[in-house]
């Protein structure tokens, strides 16, 4: 019986729907790789499971109870099985299998975990939040910049286990690279574990220089000519975003730090030496979404301050065209007024002179609020 046959009695497929679809795609492996989640079977959690000896991958079909049981007794090598967004059914004969604890084994199927390491014995559980950036034309108040999804880790001295959430972090480039180098693939699982941690810090870093641009951009508009008539839902739309990337970053340090610095026994020394690089990498982002919070707390006041000041000067100008017509006004009112005595009521340039009156006190008015910078 092949591997991804065996697996369909450990996940408890054959109870489900689909076996039959599951088990044709499952003999075809020798000729599709699954790592990649467009050809991973339909209805099936299982992406790929694969042994490793010496830092190279097992080619064939192997019985997945048999080659733990081999790496196991021999301590030569490890198994990487992939799942993605598995029930509780397809994880129990799993978590069986490899004596997982039951709250790691809920939290990786449940996810929205927060990034973090726990130890249970001899495995350990790690959770990394991945982030990708949403591809947008124009920066909208709705607009989506940043999305999240979910790696969970189980790392054992003779086994991987990947559990992946969400739409995208495919890990088949990645278990590509690493085939392709079977001299740190040879260094067992912790060098799965540290690839992956650096695979997810690596993104962050790209997804922070594309946010830097979206940053940029609204600076840009924000200060140009026009920046008072900015829609300030884009700056916060922005920092909503931000927060989602905070979320999946800041709450990571601990984690890496630990691998890098505190003796865990399925990791090897010359591997938290890596560790050491990945929270590097991770310090660094971290310090970006710090700078980038405090810019566009920056930008916002800016702008507030500017549709502030642009609505004090419409102000002024209505006051200083109210004043001008005040001036008429004010005469065209003393004279509607139903009087029988009034000074040059009858006399013939009486019109004439009034109007003079009100076209020199305008003027005046005029030029006295556009010296002052009013009109």
């Amino acid at each position: 019986m092949s591997m991804a046959g065996n697996l369909r009695k450990v996940t408890g497929l054959d109870r489900v729907g689909g076996l039959r679809k599951v088990a044709r795609l499952a003999q075809r492996r020798a000729r599709v790789d699954l790592s990649h989640p467009a050809r991973s079977p339909l209805g099936s959690a299982v992406v790929n499971c694969v042994m490793y000896q010496d830092g190279v991958r097992v080619p064939g079909g192997h019985d997945l109870v048999e080659a733990v049981e081999r790496v196991r007794k021999k301590d030569d090598g490890f198994v990487w099985l992939g799942l993605h967004e598995p029930t509780d059914q397809e994880f129990a004969g799993i978590a069986e299998l490899f004596d997982l604890h039951p709250l790691a084994v809920e939290d990786a199927v449940e996810a929205h975990q927060r990034p973090k390491l726990e130890r249970y014995g001899e495995t350990l559980f790690a959770v990394f939040k991945t982030v990708c950036y949403v591809e947008h034309t124009e920066l909208t108040a709705t607009s989506e910049v940043v999305n999240t999804g979910e790696i969970m880790l189980f790392v054992g001295p003779a086994f991987v286990i990947t559990v992946r959430h969400g739409r995208h972090g495919s890990l088949g480039p990645l278990r590509e690279e690493l085939e392709a180098t079977p001299q740190q693939l040879a260094k067992g699982p912790a060098a799965v574990l540290h690839a992956i941690a650096d695979h997810v810090v690596d993104d962050y870093l790209s997804v922070t220089d594309a946010v830097q641009e979206d940053i940029d951009q609204v600076e840009t508009d924000v200060f140009a000519a026009s920046g008072a008539r900015v829609d300030a839902g884009r700056i916060y739309q922005l920092k909503r975003e931000l927060l989602e990337l905070k979320r999946a970053v800041m709450p990571l340090s601990r984690p890496v730090q630990e691998l890098a610095t505190r003796p865990i026994r399925v990791i090897d020394q010359e591997i938290q030496a890596y560790f050491r690089d990945v929270s590097d990498h991770l310090l660094r982002v971290s310090e970006q979404i710090a700078a980038f919070d405090e810019l566009l707390n920056s930008i916002l006041q800016a702008h507030l301050a500017q549709v502030s000041v642009a609505q004090n000067e419409d102000m002024r100008k209505i006051t200083a065209w109210a004043s001008l017509i005040a001036v008429p006004t004010m005469v065209c009112g003393v004279y509607g007024m139903n009087f029988e005595f009034m000074p040059e009521l009858h006399w013939r340039f009486g019109y004439p002179l009034i109007m003079a009156v009100i076209a020199v006190g305008c003027v005046t008015v005029y030029r006295g609020f556009k010296r002052n910078g009013w009109l």
